[in-house]
């Protein structure tokens, strides 16, 4: 199993302290399902978690066009209306996922993400489910 939702709690707060303007921070597997997050609430957590499973799919699907690339999804940034939001592989089959406000420092985000990612990375790996279970 992955680690436990509330042993990376101190790493999330610790990101989010670092850069003023991050409002939720998601840690989640390839299928969408929440492992951990800081900021926000539950449900909203869960449906980002959600969404995010699509959009590494849909980027690792534009990967493909790129002749040179290996089809993996490093990082996607999108800026809406009001802020950021950041996915990043964090680990074998596992994401990170931050929502900013706009004024964060967006460069500062990307970069405060792959230290943690470089941190907890080997923490985060999520081995694929069969029939709703891990492994």
């Amino acid at each position: 199993m992955i680690q436990q939702l509330g042993s990376m709690d101190w790493m999330l707060k610790e990101l989010a302290d670092g850069v003023p303007g991050i409002q939720q921070i998601v840690v989640l597997s390839a299928d969408g399902l929440r492992i951990a997050r800081h900021g926000g609430d539950p449900d909203g957590a869960d449906r980002l978690a959600a969404a995010c499973a699509g959009l590494q799919s849909l980027a690792a699907a534009v990967a493909t066009e790129i002749p040179e690339s290996d089809g993996r999804m490093r990082l996607v940034v999108i800026e809406i209306t009001g802020g950021f939001f950041y996915l990043m592989a964090a680990g074998t089959g596992s994401y990170l996922a931050v929502l900013t406000d706009e004024r964060v420092e967006a460069g500062l985000v990307g970069a405060q993400m792959r230290d943690m990612v470089v941190r907890i990375g080997a923490h985060l790996a999520s081995p694929p489910r069969h029939d709703g279970k891990a492994g």
